[in-house]
């Protein structure tokens, strides 16, 4: 329980680390010490009241104990059983976190939703379709505000939207009334100790539900479908190959089947998301709503009105009758393949970056039989890696090594490649942080180069 004389700790002053400063802060504790690996030079003060806070900062910031700390609040990227938090919890610590301390203050509708990509998407065509149906409704967890900032303007009435990563997942103990689990493949291979505790933390999401909950699970992954006999809450599916009860795709047409009632939503030609993946998102978000409490009207006026979130296969704009699409976010090779088989026109695709542990060697066999691939630019750390993949596939032909330039010699050279009527494609599979300080600035920078294109 915390109190107005609880020593706290935070761990990690990102986003999270934020918020949770600012809520304990309006409840009146001050005793916050935070810790961080950047020096405090480094560090992003905005946005908090830094007056009574102590700080513990660098590289070895851990190392000064964290057992004199009555409750440590973990941000997402500190992993969860790093030495000196299992000393501090044996010592009787309590390890929490802003979403852990958010499950335990919230008592309204919460609707989670995870998976190894199509998260944010998914939240956004959930958030939107209960904003039309006229519900209170927040989006939230790793998009939209941060969770603890709307706690006191949510009640009962209230539904939460929240998006949930491994990296929360991995200690919550309380799972949300709807839990919608989406692919899970590999990710994240860099924090994770291995895949099967990556699959172990998403788990969460739906352990500890009870028969009055709901579950939405992706049919089409063996691993997602696993989930459904993971607590006895009602298990609705999607699929964009399989009719299930729940959401899916038949012959083009998105159906909803939800106690015995069956609802044509639209055809997914006209959807204006590119790619079979966002099928499943669109499927997701649909059935999800609806078991929330939208209707079928405002589920179909969002659907093919819904454009996409910024660096998630993003139109930027045409060049000489070369179109440039960001697809930035996608730092694994399953998002990758799906954002290449999105595609019928000639591609040329701008792949690489930082090394988190994945496996390529799936992507590297699916590229080299790509027919419509024409060109494949490598870039950053792991161009050597992914040069050998695809030259084991036979693929050096499309190949054209990069290094480590600047986004604007990639551009040019992706623009004396591609034929008129082709697509340029930014879907690098990879992290970002040998080049650019995240994805978000990676691609801000390739869409700012594609509009100096077309300004010249």
């Amino acid at each position: 329980m915390l109190t107005l004389k609880s020593k706290i700790a935070v761990l990690g002053l990102g986003v999270e680390g934020k918020d949770t400063i600012n809520y304990l802060q309006k409840k009146g504790i001050n005793d916050i010490t935070v810790f961080d690996k950047k020096t405090k030079s480094d560090l992003d003060l905005s946005g908090i009241n830094t007056s009574d806070l102590k700080f513990i900062t660098g590289a070895d910031y851990l190392k000064t104990g964290l057992t004199v700390y009555k409750t440590i609040f973990r941000s997402p990227g500190v992993y969860r059983f790093l030495p000196e938090i299992i000393t501090a919890e044996k010592s009787g610590s309590v390890i929490t976190s802003n979403i852990k301390l958010f499950f335990e203050k919230f008592n309204g509708v919460s609707i989670g939703v995870t998976g190894t990509k199509g998260k944010g998407t998914t939240c956004t065509l959930i958030y939107e379709m209960l904003k039309k149906s006229g519900k209170n409704v927040y989006l939230t967890g790793n998009i939209g505000s941060p969770p603890l900032s709307v706690l006191d303007e949510v009640g009962e009435s209230s539904v939460v939207v929240l998006e949930l990563s491994s990296f929360q997942l991995i200690d919550l103990q309380k799972s949300p009334d709807i839990a919608v689990v989406l692919n899970v493949t590999s990710d994240h291979m860099d924090w994770h100790k291995n895949q099967k505790e990556y699959v172990d933390a998403k788990k969460n999401i739906v352990k500890q539900q009870d028969e009055d909950d709901f579950k939405v699970i992706n049919f089409d992954y063996k691993t997602s479908k696993d989930f459904a006999d993971l607590s006895p809450s009602k298990n609705y599916f999607f699929s964009k190959n399989e009719k299930v009860v729940g959401g899916y795709v038949e012959n083009g047409v998105i159906y909803l089947k939800i106690e015995g009632k069956l609802s044509k939503i639209g055809n997914t030609k006209d959807l204006l998301l590119r790619g079979k993946h966002n099928w499943e998102n669109v499927c997701a978000a649909a059935c999800t709503s609806y078991l929330a409490g939208a209707d079928l009207k405002s589920i179909e006026k969002t659907v093919f009105s819904f454009k996409g979130l910024e660096h998630r296969l993003e139109l930027v704009g045409e060049v000489d009758g070369v179109k440039y699409y960001n697809d930035s976010f996608s730092t694994n090779p399953q998002t990758t393949i799906a954002a290449v088989d999105s595609f019928f026109e000639p591609t040329t695709l701008i792949i690489g970056g930082y090394d988190k542990g994945l496996d390529f060697n799936q992507m590297a066999k699916h590229l080299s039989k790509t027919k419509n691939l024409k060109n494949i630019l490598l870039i950053g750390d792991l161009e050597d890696k992914l040069y050998e993949l695809l030259k084991k596939y036979k693929s050096e032909n499309l190949i054209i090594r990069m290094g480590k330039p600047g986004m604007s010699q990639i551009l040019e050279k992706c623009k004396e490649v591609t034929k008129k009527g082709g697509v340029v494609l930014l879907s690098p599979a990879c992290a970002s942080f040998d080049m650019f300080e995240n994805y978000k600035e990676r691609g801000n920078q390739f869409k700012k180069c594609v509009m100096n294109l077309i300004g010249s």
